[in-house]
C-alpha cells in the first residue's frame, strides 16, 4: 500500500509537471540584425546570436564605432549614402502576428582608435511600418540613453519595415536592429490602445543607486522586451536620497508588463527640507505621452497602512489623490504600477509627488511614452504597381523607393504624389511625375493597377515599346504626357474614352490612325499634340490615312501575301521542272534520228520489192507461153 502511494504520488508529480510544461507559455520571437555583418555573431556577456545583415535594400557595410557602453559590442554598421536615395529600409518577413519591441541602434563610421568622427554625427529620421517614430538630435552620441530609439508596435501582416530618411545632414548609420515580441497587451493605457497605436518610449528610469542596465541584466522576464532602464540617483538640488533593499518584491514581474523585481529594490525618497519629490524632462510639444510610475514600499521607517499618503500632480494637474503604497498592494515590499495618459501642450513634463502623510514621498521607477498614431499605408495593390514599374523602367537609386509610397508623410517617394482615399481608408497614388529622369525600360501593363491616377508624365526619357491598351482603364486619367520617347505601335482605341484634358504623345515612333474618340476630344477644349510620329494620320495637322487599315488587317494581307508568294515559288518551280524534262526527252530522240531513218527506208524497199515482184510473177504466169517461145 505504502509502495503504491509512492508510486500515485510519483505519476501525479510527473502529470503536473507535464501539464505546466504544456500550459506553459512559449519563449518570445526574437530577431537580431548585426548591420554590415557576413556571419552570425555572439556578443558578451550573454552570449546574444545576432544574425548576420540581411533584409536591407541597399547602403555599404562598413566597420563601426560604438559611441556609448549601451551599444552592443558589434563591430561593423550599414550606411546609407545620399547617392542611393533619400528613403532605405530592412524588409523583415515571416514575423509571427503579435506585438512587438523594435529597437534600432546607431552608430558612426570606423573605429574610435583609427577614425573617430564624434564631431560629424549624421542626423536622419527612422520610421516603423510606415511611421516616423524618431528623429535624431545633434549630440546623440553622447548621451547613452540617445543612441538608440525604441518602439512598441503590433506586427500583423508578416513582416517588419524600418526605414531610415535621409534629411540632409550625413548619411544613416546603423549598427543593429531588435524585434523583441512582448505580450499582447503590454502597456495598455486604455480605449484609444490598440493596433492603430504606436508607444515609442522617450525615457525609462531607474530610481536610486545602481547601474543602467538592460532587463537581461536585471534577470528579467524574456517577455518584457529586454528593456533598458537608465538609473537616477538623485532628481538634483538635495532633494532626495537614495534608498535600497534586498527583500523580495511582491506582483513585480507578472504579465502583461513583466517588470523586474530588481526595479523596485531601489528607490528616491524626499527629505524634511525638500518634502516633495519632482522630477522634470524635456519633451517635443505638443504630443500625447502615457507616463507609468513604479512604487513599492520599501523604506523600513513605514511600517504599515496610513504612514506615508502622497499626491501626483503632472504639469501641475493632480492625477492620483492619496497614493497610500501599502494600502493599496496590500502589504509593503509589494509592486504598485500607476499609468496616465496626458497631452502635453508644452516642452516640459513635470512630476511631483506631494506628501499628505509622514512628511515624505517615495518613487522606484518612472517609465514616459509618446503616443503615436499609426499612419495608414498605401493600397497594397499599388505599392505592388510601382515595384512593378520600378523594375520595368529601371529606376535609379537615387529614387529611393523603399518602404511605403506615401507614408510617413514627411518621405514619400520622388515622383510619386499620394492621395488618401476615404473608401478604403488607405493612401492612393493619385499622380506620376518622373519627367526627364534618363529613365529606360518599358510601361508595364501593371501601370492599369494604379486605378487612382489622374495625372502621369513620363516625358523626355527613353521609354520603347507599345503603350498598354490597359491604360485606358484608368477612368479617372486627365493628364497623359509620353511626349519625347520611343513609343511604337499604335495609339490604343481605349485612350478614346477617357476625359483627358491633356495628351501629349509627340516625338515618338507611333504609326497608324487616331483614333476617331480622341479627335472629338479635340472640340471639346481638349489639348492633344500627336506631331514628330511620322506613321500617325487621321486628323488635321497630320497626313490623310486613305483607306486605313486596322493592325490586325495589315498582318492579315501581310499573311496572304506570304502565301500567295510562296504559291508562286511553288508553281514556278514545277513548271520548270516540267519543262526540263520535255527538253531532255527531245534531246534524247535528236541523237538517235539517222539510225530510225535507215531502218524506215530499208523496210520500204523491201515492200516496195515485195510488191514488184509479185505483180511480175503474176504476169509471167498469165504470159508464161509466149515467153517460151
Amino acid at each position: 500500500m505504502f509502495r503504491f502511494l509512492l508510486l500515485l504520488q510519483s505519476w501525479l508529480l510527473m502529470f503536473c509537471l507535464s501539464l505546466f510544461t504544456c500550459l506553459a507559455k512559449p519563449a518570445p520571437w526574437v530577431m537580431r540584425i548585426s548591420c554590415g555583418a557576413r556571419v552570425n555573431v555572439h556578443t558578451a556577456p550573454t552570449n546574444t546570436l545576432w544574425y548576420k545583415d540581411f533584409a536591407y535594400t541597399g547602403g555599404i557595410p562598413t566597420n563601426a564605432t560604438l559611441p556609448s557602453y549601451v551599444s552592443p559590442p558589434l563591430k561593423t554598421l550599414r550606411y546609407f549614402p545620399l547617392s542611393e536615395g533619400l528613403n532605405n529600409c530592412y524588409n523583415i518577413k515571416r514575423v509571427p502576428k503579435g506585438h512587438y519591441s523594435v529597437r534600432v541602434f546607431f552608430a558612426l563610421v570606423g573605429h574610435r582608435d583609427t577614425n573617430p568622427n564624434f564631431d560629424n554625427e549624421p542626423l536622419f529620421d527612422i520610421s516603423v511600418e510606415g511611421t516616423q517614430i524618431y528623429s535624431l538630435q545633434s549630440g546623440w552620441s553622447s548621451h547613452d540613453d540617445q543612441v538608440f530609439t525604441e518602439a512598441q508596435v503590433f506586427l500583423t501582416d508578416g513582416t517588419a519595415s524600418i526605414c531610415f530618411h535621409s534629411t540632409g545632414h550625413g548619411d544613416p548609420t546603423i549598427l543593429s536592429i531588435e524585434i523583441l515580441q512582448v505580450d499582447d497587451r503590454a502597456y495598455y493605457f486604455g480605449p484609444e490602445w490598440g493596433q492603430g497605436i504606436i508607444l515609442r518610449t522617450v525615457g525609462r528610469y531607474s530610481c536610486g543607486n545602481g547601474k543602467s542596465k538592460f532587463g537581461v541584466d536585471y534577470s528579467g522576464d524574456k517577455w518584457g522586451g529586454d528593456r533598458f532602464w537608465s538609473h537616477m540617483i538623485t532628481f538634483g538640488q538635495n532633494s532626495d536620497k537614495a534608498i535600497s533593499t534586498e527583500n523580495s518584491i511582491k506582483q513585480a514581474s507578472k504579465a502583461p508588463n513583466f517588470y523586474p523585481e530588481a526595479l523596485y529594490q531601489t528607490a528616491l525618497v524626499s527629505t524634511d527640507a525638500q518634502p516633495d519629490l519632482t522630477y522634470t524632462m524635456d519633451l517635443d510639444p505638443n504630443r500625447n505621452y502615457s507616463i507609468w510610475l513604479h512604487f513599492a514600499e520599501i523604506d523600513v521607517k513605514v511600517t504599515g497602512v496610513g504612514k506615508r499618503v502622497f499626491d501626483i500632480l503632472i504639469n501641475g494637474d493632480t492625477k492620483f489623490k492619496e497614493v497610500d503604497i501599502a494600502k493599496m498592494t496590500g502589504d509593503r515590499y509589494t509592486a504598485l504600477v500607476l499609468n496616465t495618459t496626458l497631452f502635453v501642450d508644452g516642452r516640459t513634463l513635470t512630476i511631483s509627488l506631494h506628501p499628505k502623510e509622514g512628511n515624505h514621498a517615495i518613487i522606484n521607477a518612472i517609465e514616459v511614452f509618446e503616443v503615436i498614431a499609426s499612419e495608414s499605408k498605401t493600397i497594397l495593390e499599388e505599392v505592388r504597381a510601382l515595384q512593378t514599374l520600378k523594375s520595368a523602367l529601371a529606376l535609379p537609386l537615387r529614387f529611393g523607393w523603399n518602404g511605403d509610397p506615401c507614408v510617413p508623410q514627411q518621405h514619400p517617394w520622388t515622383g510619386a504624389d499620394c492621395l488618401f482615399d476615404r473608401t478604403s481608408s488607405k493612401w492612393a497614388i493619385d499622380g506620376l511625375g518622373l519627367d526627364n529622369q534618363g529613365l529606360r525600360g518599358f510601361l508595364p501593363n501593371d501601370i492599369s493597377r494604379l486605378r487612382h491616377l489622374q495625372n502621369i508624365n513620363l516625358s523626355g526619357n527613353s521609354i520603347h515599346g507599345i503603350i498598354p491598351s490597359n491604360i485606358g482603364s484608368i477612368t479617372g486619367l486627365e493628364v497623359l504626357d509620353l511626349s519625347y520617347n520611343f513609343f511604337n505601335g499604335s495609339i490604343p482605341e481605349s485612350l478614346g474614352p477617357l476625359a483627358l484634358r491633356k495628351l501629349n504623345l509627340n516625338g515618338n515612333s507611333l504609326s497608324g490612325r487616331v483614333p476617331a474618340a480622341l479627335g472629338g476630344r479635340l472640340l471639346h477644349g481638349a489639348s492633344f499634340n500627336f506631331t514628330d510620329n511620322a506613321g500617325l494620320c487621321g486628323i488635321p495637322g497630320l497626313r490623310a490615312c486613305g483607306h486605313h487599315l486596322s493592325a490586325s488587317a495589315k498582318i492579315g494581307i501581310a499573311f496572304g501575301a506570304l502565301v500567295a508568294l510562296l504559291l508562286m515559288v511553288t508553281c514556278s518551280m514545277c513548271w520548270w521542272k516540267r519543262r526540263q524534262n520535255i527538253l531532255r526527252a527531245q534531246h534524247i530522240a535528236a541523237r538517235g534520228a539517222p539510225y530510225a531513218k535507215a531502218r524506215t527506208h530499208v523496210g520500204n524497199d523491201i515492200q516496195m520489192g515485195r510488191h514488184y515482184n509479185h505483180g511480175h510473177a503474176r504476169t509471167a504466169a498469165e504470159n508464161g507461153p509466149s515467153l517460151l517461145s
